[in-house]
């Protein structure tokens, strides 16, 4: 199975950081106010970047590591894709 760290962004342009095994259901999810308590209010969420990873793990630690990282060079990453 695979997994993907992905990065979303919320109407109010901020960037939600998160892992799924299921891209498209995990925006609906999102949308559907049921995703996390921060999208929640931040409706519409758009996934505007994903990564894929062979185990939830590796997934995982890739978020743990965007979490991290400033605004800017978060815009940076998903300009590369």
């Amino acid at each position: 199975m695979k997994y993907y760290f992905y990065l979303a962004r919320c109407s109010d342009e901020s960037f939600y950081a998160g892992y799924t095994k299921n891209i498209e259901e995990r925006e609906k999810t999102h949308n559907a106010g049921k995703g996390a308590k921060y999208t929640a209010s931040r409706r519409p969420v758009k996934i505007i970047y994903w990564e894929k990873f062979e185990t939830q793990k590796e997934a995982m630690q890739r978020e743990i590591e965007i979490k991290k990282w400033t605004r800017t060079k978060k815009e940076k990453l998903i300009q590369k894709k």
